[in-house]
């Protein structure tokens, strides 16, 4: 539902732009329309490459690795599980529901949430082509270190 409100918004978005300057418009179009081209391998490859490793890997294993007995080691290793996968939220929010229920501790899964939503390892070369290494360099080892405390945090309110 949210994907078509998105579109319905972009479309009448495009329609006011077009109708206040048409050629504006266009070359706005052309830009987006190349930049999409620009990338679209790149993003195709990473979604490859973490498909074929998420295929390999039995969701036994993860549920085992992020249910141990040591909650803080299963914390640090749901955290460099969720950096290193990319997967849209439709898919992560069930299947860290059925980690829960498999018994993964919820601080782990929290640690796993954050890091696939604010860390990007599989996206890094794309990001630091765009952005520079040093930003990129930054801004995903301050979004790990919050995503830590973020699970921290959810394991002492809940």
């Amino acid at each position: 539902m949210t994907t078509i409100i998105m579109i319905v918004i972009s479309i009448a978005l495009l329609a006011l732009s077009i109708a206040k300057s048409r050629q504006k418009s266009k070359e706005a179009v052309l830009i987006a329309k190349k930049m999409f081209l620009g990338t679209i391998l790149e993003v195709a490859g990473v979604m490859a490459i973490v498909g074929l490793v998420l295929a390999l890997l039995p969701p036994e294993l993860i549920q085992k690795i992020l249910g141990g007995s040591h909650v803080m080691m299963s914390t640090v290793y749901g955290a460099l599980i969720g950096t290193v996968t990319i997967m849209p939220a439709f898919i992560a929010f069930p299947l860290t529901k059925s980690l829960f229920v498999s018994g993964a501790h919820l601080v782990s899964l929290a640690a796993f949430l954050t890091t696939l939503t604010m860390v990007g390892f599989a996206t890094f070369p794309i990001e630091s082509k765009h952005f520079g290494m040093k930003f990129t360099l930054v801004r995903n080892g301050v979004s790990f270190i919050m995503a830590l405390v973020i699970a921290f945090f959810m394991g002492v309110i809940l």
